[in-house]
């Protein structure tokens, strides 16, 4: 009897162990999809700011940026998605850089009750695991104070 218990203590940690790694990784979603929301809000800001003629640091990569000249504000070219860009005006830009915000808003709120959800079954399993481990307690209690009433 005691074996099957700790048996199904131990599935019990290794379900909650797999259900916090889950829930690891769909906060870590969330993280990033807010991250592209202020990216998506900086480039929103900037494009609002920006007007021709103004000199800005573009980034090259590797953590070097040139400086550059913006030519025409309202030819501002937006990855519209499956690596498919599109020159857009100041306005239109703006537009689908928010879309895209909102979109992201969606999938935060999608992923943040997936968490909720998952964080529920979480704490369900720890009741029934401290549950689990009173009861065994218990078990050992009355069989210690069986041995002993057996011994007098």
């Amino acid at each position: 009897m005691m074996g099957g218990g700790q048996q199904q203590l131990q599935q019990l940690s290794q379900e909650l162990q797999a259900l916090d790694e889950e829930i690891e990784a769909l906060e870590a979603e969330i993280a990033d999809y807010q991250e592209e929301q202020s990216d998506i809000d900086d480039a929103i800001e900037a494009i609002e700011t920006l007007d021709t003629g103004a000199t800005v640091q573009v980034p090259l990569g590797g953590g070097a940026y040139v400086r550059a000249e913006v030519q025409d504000i309202d030819e501002i070219i937006v990855s519209l998605g499956g690596n498919y860009s599109a020159e857009q005006s100041e306005e239109d830009a703006i537009d689908v850089l928010g879309r895209k915000r909102d979109a992201l808003d969606d999938r935060i709120e999608e992923t943040q009750e997936e968490v909720d959800e998952l964080e529920s079954e979480s704490q369900e399993l720890e009741q029934q695991a401290q549950q689990m481990q009173q009861q065994m307690q218990q078990q050992q209690m009355q069989q210690m104070q069986q041995a002993q009433d057996d011994e007098e």
